[in-house]
């Protein structure tokens, strides 16, 4: 069973009825004790990192993550749940994060060093690109075009936990992962079929950790 993690900043409906299309068992709650049992975590998240942290800790929720990782139980954090996988954010201000991979949340500029411009947020559909294709979060994709909101996007001083990236303004950490820790920046539950299929080799993952209902 997936357990979704209910902290009070998470986009739950649509992550909730993503695993309902996919016919996956899973209990949402903001409750640890609740999530206890569950095989496998997902963090999701919308709004700003600090918030976010400080509603993870008064839940009791921090803790509770960094054990169930490692304890081995797999972790997808999607959108700001994503960037609060890594160590630091400069959102608002410098914010110490689950620390659980390299790297800083930085915000966009708004142009390259061509001098082109963009425009932030990142709102909209763009294409993923594979850096490591044999992951198994990524099995299945051939070709694809998912959803991103952010503002604010990964620096990383190890490219070995980029699976995925996409093009804005720089290369993006789209899809990362390290051990039993991966997390999307684009939304998976609203990204069609090559969301749905990332969210469905997610939790099969459980299967082969023999833990899938």
């Amino acid at each position: 069973m997936i357990g979704i993690i209910d902290y009070g900043m998470g986009n739950l409906f649509s992550v909730s009825k993503a695993l309902e299309r996919l016919d996956v068992p899973y209990t949402l709650s903001a409750s640890p004790d609740e999530l206890e049992q569950c095989e496998g975590l997902i963090l999701p998240g919308v709004g700003a990192f600090p918030d976010a942290m400080k509603a993870l800790e008064e839940a009791g929720m921090k803790e509770y993550v960094l054990r169930k990782v490692d304890e081995g139980t797999p972790l997808l954090g999607i959108c700001l749940g994503m960037q609060l996988l890594f160590e630091e954010s400069e959102e608002n201000m410098l914010t110490k994060g689950l620390n659980l991979l390299p790297g800083r949340i930085v915000r966009f500029t708004g142009k390259n060093e061509a001098g082109t411009r963009f425009k932030i947020p990142h709102m909209g559909w763009n294409h993923l690109d594979q850096r490591h294709p044999e992951a198994s979060l990524l099995n299945d994709i051939e070709d694809g075009y998912v959803y991103f909101v952010h503002s604010y996007y990964v620096d990383t001083p190890d490219p070995s936990v980029i699976l995925a990236s996409a093009s804005y303004e720089t290369d993006v950490p789209a899809v990362v992962g390290r051990g039993n820790v991966y997390g999307t920046q684009f939304h998976p539950e609203k990204s069609g079929s090559t969301g749905m299929t990332i969210l469905k080799n997610f939790c099969d993952l459980l299967a082969v950790r023999g833990g899938k209902e």
